[in-house]
């Protein structure tokens, strides 16, 4: 290991490349030991772990110490990956902190704070999206909501 922490102008080399050439997925994970889930689930270790395996070899999770990350081929049989939607929020600007402090509370992707006409732009997922208009809707200081949904992502 490298004094201080410090990379090799290789191993740079090797992260920038491995990010430009990366591309982005969407995972769940679930962070739980297989005696937890067989619990859970009602059958025995070895039985869940023989389903994992299966699953694994199919393309459907990813597992690792401690975490099983379901792919998006996973989500997509599941009928849960339906695409991403951005929701421009304005906020009246004395209501600010209260609609923030709402708004990190309720269960979406992300949630991103920026400059311009807009206050918030908020990412979720497109199955949910009545749900996130009624509950951003209901939060007193919140003036507009603008929503595009992504058709692709090129």
């Amino acid at each position: 290991m490298n004094e201080g922490g410090t990379l090799t102008p290789r191993q740079l080399k090797l992260l920038r490349k491995l990010y430009e050439e990366g591309k982005t997925i969407e995972v769940h994970t679930v962070e739980k030991t297989q005696d937890e889930l067989s619990k859970e689930l009602g059958i025995t270790r070895q039985a869940l772990s023989n389903h994992l395996k299966v699953l694994k070899e199919l393309g459907y999770i990813r597992t690792g110490r401690g975490f099983i990350d379901l792919t998006e081929k996973a989500l997509e049989l599941l009928g849960e990956k339906k695409g991403d939607v951005f929701v421009f929020v304005k906020i009246e600007p004395t209501k600010r902190k209260q609609v923030y402090d709402a708004i990190r509370k309720l269960n979406l992707k992300k949630i991103y704070r920026v400059t311009g006409d807009i206050d918030l732009i908020i990412e979720a997922d497109k199955g949910r999206l009545d749900e996130i208009l009624e509950e951003i809707a209901s939060l007193d200081g919140v003036k507009e909501t603008n929503t595009h949904l992504v058709l692709e992502t090129l």
